[in-house]
């Protein structure tokens, strides 16, 4: 399998590589959901199916940037910072942009297992005593919104806990709790009138990022394996919905054209599948 795929700029992971190995915190955390979806993903070039982008979301986390920003040079806290008595203030940085952008983020070298990690944060703020808090944006449109961890997906959780590590892998000093600034659109308004009304929350999450360096690991012996993952259980315990679709399709697939003369394996007609 190895000599046989070409590694294009790096693209998939070529377990005859030395150079590091670029993943960014949403495939770490993809093999946290599935390894078998990961190593499809970036040892064989085969993603998983992409749904539509969240565009108002994008709106409303670039929006919430702007106004954080407002408040950071001007070296002050943000007034849901004070209703909610965080002693902190937005993180000024000349980096602050970079860690922002996609494609760039903030990103450290794994010595244990040769990869540059990297993420895109929404924004940093600094408290009285030096140390850091990760923050995330979030925006939603539920009957209830959120209003505590337990409300957070498993998800949203390693997400702020791999930019904890991230943050202290690059030398900063940072508080285990990170912060959710969570929007959530209200439906209960008389009339739309060409705008939305949000109710603002901020959660904190107390994060534990002890498990990225040994997930790394995994993460690599799976990749530098010739065999693809079992289809089971993800390690969170669940089932990989994706998997069970892919074998699902495959077995209906191979049992149609089992019987079919070898003339008829082309594209089928319209209504030899449905």
């Amino acid at each position: 399998m190895a000599g046989s795929r070409t590694y294009r700029s790096r693209k998939y992971f070529d377990p005859r590589g030395r150079e590091p190995f670029r993943v960014s915190r949403s495939k770490l955390d993809l093999f946290s959901e599935c390894p078998r979806c990961a190593y499809l993903d970036l040892r064989l070039g085969v993603k998983r199916v992409q749904g539509p982008p969240f565009t108002l979301n994008n709106a409303v986390d670039h929006l919430l940037k702007k106004e954080f920003d407002i408040h950071r040079a001007r070296k002050h806290a943000h007034p849901l910072m004070e209703q909610y008595g965080i002693d902190a203030v937005p993180f000024e940085h000349p980096d602050l942009e970079k860690w922002r952008h996609n494609f760039t983020g903030v990103s450290y070298v794994d010595e244990g297992s040769n990869f540059e990690v990297f993420g895109a944060i929404d924004d940093v703020w600094l408290n009285s005593k030096g140390e850091l808090h990760i923050v995330d944006y979030k925006a939603t449109a539920k009957q209830t919104g959120p209003s505590t961890t337990d409300d957070l997906y498993d998800s949203y959780k390693r997400q702020m806990e791999i930019y904890q590590w991230l943050f202290r892998k690059n030398g900063f000093e940072v508080s285990d709790t990170g912060y959710f600034v969570y929007v959530n659109g209200r439906t209960d308004s008389e009339a739309f009138d060409g705008k939305l009304e949000f109710d603002v929350a901020l959660i904190p999450y107390n994060g534990d990022d002890s498990w990225v360096g040994g997930m790394l690991v995994r993460l690599r012996e799976t990749l530098t394996s010739d065999t693809v993952p079992d289809m089971g259980k993800s390690f969170s315990g669940g089932p990989c919905d994706y998997c069970s679709y892919r074998e699902a399709a495959g077995t209906t697939i191979r049992t149609l054209y089992k019987d079919a003369p070898a003339k008829a394996r082309g594209v089928p007609k319209k209504d030899t599948l449905f």
